[in-house]
């Protein structure tokens, strides 16, 4: 006996309910993990090499601004299996558009589109955001790479206050005119979605009405699939399909007459974007022979050969690698100012503490140690098919200056805790 036609809507009615239902449900529950752990520890460690990351607030209100500045190294020794950063784009990992990004720069130069870096080269950004949900969030700079996918730094949290509703994003217009990009044109947009939803459902209505999705797969399964569409069927696709052309060319031509001159979003490539200047400047050169890693201990160890080509001598106060700061306790007297997850205040030292002095050759054994390599992940090195690790040493003069040197290059995994090279 066949069901009323009423009933057959009546349950596809109830089924979209429970998927939107479901949707819902899923999408309201809170994340507060850090999605950079997601990501292979080789990609983090020897792609971007991130350092100086600041965050100018950490509260802030509806419609207030905030800087997101840094460096960030371009890894020598750039795994073979990413795409090179020949096609970059700055951007922020966030979770949605809680703050808009109302400008980005590399060197001083607006970068709204995508650009190209060196390998090899150190590059200064700055991201202007402003607020636009209130909540908690964490906030990461992220350079999405063509090929590669994106490359995420390190993250803080940060909360913002205020009413969603009082927000505005004013835009200055060529002609002189300001509107607001947080509600131009919405209405049309609305509008737009709604007719093509409601075409597509009726779409669905008719096929689902016909037989049903199970009548058909049985008239499949015995052999009667060209019955399926009938006559009837093939017209109604058929004025359906000029309907839709028709509605798009309408669209189009009553869009192209109210905006004759469009420009699109992003275009072009942007190359010679300029690096810091002392970024290849050798005043220290490091030779990396040999290290190891112990899984248990969450211990890394590197064999080194320094030369201080300064004037002044230099001691080891810091290694960082995705994003994480491994600082020297007899170098850093005081904590700086950074997220407490990615930092180590005693996660380094050196079997040699004494500076190295101007001119000076010396073999020395850094060991980098701390349960955040198993936290954040970056233990996985240890699996790698290349075991190999990449970041950058931070060296400190008496008068404050600092030098920075690249460090990086396979390591042996040790599963014991005894293990020694």
């Amino acid at each position: 006996m066949k069901r009323p036609i009423f009933q057959k809507i009546a349950g596809a009615c109830a089924a979209g309910l429970a998927a939107v239902v479901a949707m819902l449900t899923l999408s309201a529950t809170p994340a507060a993990a850090h999605g950079e752990r997601s990501q292979q520890a080789f990609l983090r460690m020897r792609t971007l090499n991130w350092y100086d990351v600041k965050w100018s607030k950490t509260t802030l209100n509806v419609n207030e601004e905030m800087e997101l500045t840094g460096k960030v190294h371009v890894f020598s020794g750039w795994p073979q299996a990413v795409a090179k950063p020949q096609e970059a784009f700055l951007n922020v990992g966030e979770p949605g558009p809680v703050l808009i990004r109302k400008s980005a720069s590399v060197g001083e130069v607006p970068v709204p589109r995508t650009f190209s870096m060196d390998v090899g080269y150190d590059y200064e950004y700055k991201i202007v955001l402003k607020a636009r949900r209130p909540g908690r969030y964490h906030v990461h700079v992220q350079i999405n790479v063509k090929d590669g996918g994106p490359i995420v730094g390190p993250g803080q949290w940060v909360e913002i206050k205020g009413d969603m509703k009082d927000f505005t994003n004013p835009v200055t217009l060529l002609d002189g005119s300001t509107i607001d990009l947080e509600t131009y044109g919405i209405n049309w947009t609305y509008a737009y979605h709604f007719v093509w939803m409601a075409a597509a459902l009726v779409w669905i209505l008719y096929w689902f009405l016909q037989k049903g999705i199970i009548v058909r797969g049985w008239q499949v399964a015995a052999g009667k699939r060209n019955e399926i569409i009938t006559a009837g069927d093939k017209r109604f696709g058929a004025i359906w399909l000029a309907v839709s052309m028709l509605a798009l060319l309408i669209f189009y031509a009553n869009a192209n007459r109210e905006f004759p001159r469009t420009l699109p979003m992003q275009a072009g490539l942007l190359t010679g974007i300029p690096f810091i200047e002392d970024s290849r400047h050798e005043t220290v050169t490091l030779h990396y022979s040999g290290g190891s890693y112990k899984v248990p201990g969450r211990e890394l160890t590197m064999n080194v050969q320094i030369t201080n080509k300064g004037q002044e001598p230099l001691r080891i106060g810091e290694f960082t690698t995705a994003g994480l700061r491994f600082l020297n306790p007899d170098v850093f007297t005081a904590k700086p100012e950074f997220p407490d997850y990615l930092m180590a205040d005693r996660g380094l030292s050196v079997n040699d503490p004494t500076p190295i002095a101007p001119g000076e050759t010396r073999s020395l054994v850094i060991t980098v140690q701390d349960a955040r390599f198993d936290v954040e992940r970056l233990s996985d090195l240890a699996y790698d098919t290349d075991s190999q690790f990449g970041g950058l040493l931070f060296l400190f003069s008496p008068s404050g200056k600092r030098e920075k040197v690249e460090v990086g290059g396979p390591v042996i995994p040790k599963f014991q805790l005894g293990a020694t090279l």
